[in-house]
């Protein structure tokens, strides 16, 4: 549902299959995920998995991991858990390292959207939304989609550090949309532009983090914009966690890792669509 929505607009067959007819095809990013320690005390094991759309550390674990005890309530499940792992309210300490990119062109920094709240420097009109036949997703720069590989990096690149505890750690390769979020995780992620977004909520109380959850579920919300909240676009980034563990969400299937590393792969995955209309 989520990828249906993100690509087309629109969650019925009927729109996916005549894009099919019609032969509307894109290229879409993935993100690699290798697991490098289930455990602290394991030997280091790579093991590869990708996800299309998202994966996600402690809240996002921990819903995923739980429902699975509540299966037979179906989709209702996700609402019962997710209430009550808000009420536990668990945080988890972790180590984030991410790889900072510079714009080819303007050589600022494209990523951070967090130290500051309320964060104003890019209102929601500043926002290059991704459309069918988006620009960003079609554009040749660094990629070839007939031969999807590992993508370059021609900038300068420089690796940042986060460390603490944190509610939540999410990484979008898309932005998500559906019907508890509107906009998705993040409104201007693109689907072929070769970039993360990594979505670190740091602990903070229930109301901040309900407040955080609204904006989340609002046409037109600004879930980013609070002091507890760090953003970053970003190509890759490691993870490490200390003392007590959650779990990953990799597109809703459980994935147990104690030190990660994750990239993007531009362009990776075709899928017959054009992207949103709206």
């Amino acid at each position: 549902m989520l990828l249906r929505y993100s690509t087309t607009g629109a969650r019925d067959p009927v729109t996916s299959a005549l894009h099919i007819i019609l032969g509307r095809k894109l290229f879409l990013d993935a993100m690699q995920v290798v697991r490098w320690k289930t455990a602290s005390t394991s030997t280091i094991e790579p093991y590869i998995r990708y996800a299309a759309s998202f994966a996600g550390y402690g809240f996002y674990g921990d819903v995923i991991s739980e429902s699975e005890k509540y299966r037979w309530m179906g989709p209702k499940r996700y609402d019962y858990v997710g209430t009550k792992i808000f009420l536990k309210h668990r945080s988890y300490e972790a180590e984030v390292m991410f790889e900072e990119a510079e714009s080819e062109n303007s050589k600022a920094s494209l990523h951070t959207r967090s130290k500051t709240w309320p964060f104003r420097n890019t209102t929601r009109s500043e926002k290059i939304l991704c459309r069918a036949n988006c620009k960003i997703c079609n554009s040749k720069v660094g990629w070839n989609s007939a031969s999807t590989t590992l993508n370059p990096c021609p900038e300068k690149t420089r690796w940042c550090r986060t460390k603490g505890r944190f509610l939540s750690i999410g990484a979008a390769v898309m932005s998500n949309r559906n019907e508890r979020a509107p906009d998705g995780l993040v409104v201007d992620a693109h689907l072929s532009d070769g970039f993360l977004h990594l979505i670190l909520i740091k602990d903070c109380s229930r109301p901040k983090y309900l407040w955080h959850l609204t904006e989340l579920a609002k046409r037109g919300g600004e879930p980013l914009n609070f002091e507890f909240v760090e953003y970053h676009k970003t190509r890759a980034f490691t993870f490490t966690s200390f003392g007590e563990e959650s779990v990953w969400n990799l597109d809703g299937e459980i994935f147990e890792a104690h030190q990660l590393s994750a990239q993007v792969l531009r362009g990776l995955i075709p899928l017959f669509a054009s992207g949103p209309e709206i």
